[in-house]
């Protein structure tokens, strides 16, 4: 067999068993690769060209392969469920030729324990829309797992209808999710929950490991990645869709890609989910959501802290208040970069919510606002505002907005004319906004303006 640069590890597989399932995926029909990421699989150490179908469509395990299916909970719409990788296997850790770590996970590839009566398969459609959003993600600068390919099985998968079956193969720096918190502290002992802890610090906090208070801080860590990360969503009207405990990561990137969307027309109230019925999970709502996630993973880990249980709740409260801190920084410091200030005002916040409410008021497009600007003085709704800005502006370079105010993000019309072209095995409209995507702050002709009629019934699905 040629070398196809796979060298893996398995640490998470060496914990205790109840933190995962072995499992091997199930084989496919007839492999095919349908998009494949070469520069990502170059960076992870791969030879793209030794590499055939047969893994990415889960019928061969690569070398040093020891598949699992990671157990965790979650709390779903604001209720607890024991859930699981229903229908995904963790093939194993690639260290790369940089000596970085990087999970590698097989998505769709079939049933496992915790499928809960699901058949674990994925549908090309949903496969690829994830490669998408999260390649999208990547070249905005936002953290993220990463798709290294997609392969249909040739195993036709039942949902509404007859469809392709897929396998998406995710990168990420772990899976280790709030959610697996959630589940040692519900069904493991306090030294199992030592263990996930100490494992994850070691993962991806080792400065912390030789802290007095390493808990602490760890929680802490979490929380400041984790206000920097919704802060970034909402900075470019990402809506995650379903901000459940199991989707959110400890590691602070966005993973899990389900019925996920970006805004076209601003409106704070924003729902793209189906399932999503009472808005539980908008776009307004996500910061408040980040901050009720963090405080269950500050219940699941608090009997790893010192102290007296009123000094623990109190070292719990202040965690969630580094979340806020860092939430409020970042964005404020986005703001002003999408608007080309440079300095601080006590004025800006109100600045700020002052341009978001006329756009809110007057159905503006998000991005396109945002990078429109200097030339808002001839849009009507704007103009007053306009007058304010370039009083703030002063002699301050404009040009930063550019760089910090996408041209191009994965419009809703132009994901699904990708999706419905590549099913019927058509992929250049997909190449071509990828490649759009991929230089996300410069003009393209096509994937830079608004749609002609915002699609305001708009609704995505989970697509399990």
């Amino acid at each position: 067999m040629q070398n196809e640069g796979w060298n893996l590890e398995n640490t998470y597989a060496a914990l205790p068993e109840i933190f995962y399932q072995n499992q091997e995926p199930e084989g496919a029909v007839s492999p095919e690769i349908v998009i494949f990421n070469q520069p990502l699989a170059k960076e992870l150490g791969l030879n793209p060209a030794n590499i055939s179908p047969d893994i990415f469509a889960g019928s061969r395990l690569p070398c040093g392969a020891n598949p699992i299916s990671q157990a965790y909970a979650g709390y779903q719409f604001g209720h607890f469920a024991m859930l699981g990788d229903g229908r995904a296997v963790l093939l194993g850790e690639q260290i790369t030729p940089k000596g970085d770590r990087f999970d590698i996970q097989l998505k769709g590839s079939g049933r496992t324990a915790f499928s809960r009566g699901g058949d674990g398969r994925a549908a090309l459609s949903p496969m690829l829309r994830e490669y998408i959003i999260s390649e999208a993600m990547y070249f905005l600068g936002i953290p993220t797992t990463r798709s290294l390919a997609v392969a249909t099985t040739g195993v036709d998968v039942m949902r509404e209808k007859t469809l392709q079956g897929a396998i998406l193969t995710r990168v990420a720096s772990s899976h280790i999710r709030v959610g697996t918190f959630n589940y040692i502290s519900a069904f493991g002992t306090k030294d199992d929950l030592r263990k996930l802890a100490d494992y994850s610090i070691w993962r991806h906090f080792p400065d912390l490991e030789n802290k007095e208070n390493k808990y602490i801080l760890f929680l802490q860590e979490v929380a400041k990645r984790q206000g920097s990360l919704i802060a970034s969503w909402q900075l470019v009207g990402f809506i995650h869709g379903v901000m459940n405990t199991d989707n959110m990561s400890i590691s602070g990137e966005t993973i899990d890609y389900g019925p996920c969307a970006f805004m076209d027309t601003y409106d704070p109230g924003t729902v793209f989910s189906s399932i999503d019925k009472l808005g539980r999970y908008a776009y307004d709502n996500q910061p408040k959501i980040g901050a009720w996630n963090l405080a269950r993973l500050a219940e699941a880990v608090m009997p790893l802290f010192d102290g007296s249980e009123s000094e623990v709740i109190e070292q719990a409260k202040g965690s969630i208040a580094q979340y806020w801190g860092s939430y409020n920084k970042n964005w404020i410091a986005g703001m002003r970069n999408k608007v080309g200030i440079l300095g601080e005002e006590p004025t800006d916040t109100e600045m700020m919510a002052e341009l978001l409410d006329l756009m809110a008021k007057n159905k503006l497009d998000y991005t396109a606002t945002f990078r429109s600007l200097p030339s808002a003085q001839k849009s009507p709704p704007l103009i007053d505002w306009h007058k304010k800005w370039q009083s703030r502006l002063k002699n301050q370079d404009e040009n930063i907005m550019l760089k910090h105010n996408p041209a191009a993000i994965p419009r809703n019309h132009h994901v699904e004319e990708a999706l419905a072209s590549a099913e019927q095995g058509d992929l250049s409209e997909m190449h071509n906004l990828l490649a759009a995507l991929s230089k996300p702050f410069e003009d393209s002709q096509t994937y830079s303006q608004p749609p002609k009629h915002a699609n305001c019934g708009y609704k995505t699905f989970c697509g399990t």
